[in-house]
């Protein structure tokens, strides 16, 4: 069976390299020059544990699965990780309770290794952190996202895979068996298929209208909430990610390490209404009373603008979070069609386990 999956990011990767894995011939559409260019490069690639979603919702089981997946992958693969671990912090009794409570959600999804620890028990091992107390989780890691793309990528061509790079969707419509995908770009044309799957991330909802009979109805609302985060000047402070108790729209501005040991924070929330991604030097100013709720010892004058983010999020500001979206011919009545919607973090870290469920959902096993 031939299989197109569109976009080039972690998750469409690792589901082109899924329906590749199981025998199918595969082809990525990737409207870029590149893997990765979308939401996929721009993350504080962390690997969560999967303490903070709804019990059985998606996020949560593919988080959980996901992580145990990713760390066995990259062991598997080479691919540079590091399970550095993080504590969310209490600086107050209020956030305690929350702090409380995402340790009682974290259990309930089966998260390994949880521990409320006390304010004294954080400091020693974080010597900078203030807080009254914490959740410890020793599953939270760090990767080198990049590489594991060039891994998922390098498993899709090596059972016979390809991608096919500045190649833009137009249209899809559906034929007696399977379907007439349109490409556009420098190369445009049209051919055949027998099943697609849309991972195309901010452009999901897009291309997903532009489904030859498709039924609007389930095409989710796309919110764009854009993350900023800041690099920090001096030597890091922190061993360990550090994160502040959740806010609306995200798990609040947070300490990020990569694999070389500097040290950034966000990302914030900023909702916006098209994508954009330069980052406004004025907002290090709610960056520097967040983190010092946490570090009281920042340094002035040690923010500066680094990248920002944009996720693919099905609601907005003051609106409960949205799940991720899975729809497969059983939802949606249209054989040999997938398609994936707000797929945002957890994504990276759930990517191996949304791909064996999207492939489930196209070619049940």
């Amino acid at each position: 069976m031939q299989v197109l999956v569109v976009g080039a990011g972690v998750v469409g990767l690792a589901v082109a390299r899924e329906a590749a894995r199981r025998g199918h011939d595969v082809i990525v559409a990737e409207a870029t020059d590149g893997i990765g260019n979308g939401v996929s490069s721009r993350n504080s690639e962390v690997i969560h544990a999967g303490m903070y979603y709804p019990t059985g919702s998606l996020r949560a089981r593919h988080c959980v699965r996901g992580n145990r997946m990713l760390y066995a992958y990259c062991a598997d693969h080479g691919v540079p990780h590091r399970k550095c671990g993080k504590l969310i912090v209490a600086t107050n009794d209020a956030e305690r309770v929350k702090v409380e409570g995402i340790l009682a959600q974290g259990m309930k999804n089966g998260v390994e290794g949880l521990e409320l620890i006390g304010g004294n028990a954080a400091r020693a091992m974080e010597p900078e952190v203030s807080c009254v107390a914490a959740l410890m989780s020793p599953e939270t890691g760090i990767i080198d996202s990049h590489s594991l793309m060039l891994a998922y990528q390098g498993d899709l061509e090596d059972r016979g895979g390809a991608i096919a790079f500045q190649t833009p969707v137009d249209r899809l419509t559906p034929e007696t068996s399977g379907w007439m995908v349109h490409f556009g770009g420098r190369e445009a044309g049209a051919m055949h298929v027998d099943a697609v799957v849309n991972c195309a991330g901010l452009g999901a909802q897009a291309l997903a209208q532009r489904i030859d009979g498709y039924p609007l109805a389930r095409i989710p609302k796309l919110v764009l909430a854009k993350g900023n985060y800041f690099g920090y000047a001096g030597r890091p402070a922190f061993s360990r990610l550090i994160y502040p108790t959740p806010v609306d729209g995200g798990l609040g501005v947070h300490v990020t390490l990569d694999l070389s040991g500097r040290m950034r924070f966000g990302p914030d929330v900023e909702w916006i209404t098209e994508e954009t991604y330069e980052v406004d030097p004025a907002r290090a100013a709610s960056f520097y009373a967040r983190i010092r709720t946490y570090w009281p010892r920042l340094p002035d004058n040690s923010l500066v603008p680094d990248y920002s983010g944009i996720r693919p999020k099905l609601s907005g500001p003051g609106e409960p979070a949205v799940d991720f979206v899975i729809e497969g011919p059983a939802e949606h009545g249209m054989p040999g069609l997938v398609n994936l919607f707000g797929i945002e973090s957890p994504g990276l870290t759930s990517s191996l386990s949304i791909a064996e469920a999207a492939v489930d959902s196209l070619l049940p096993r």
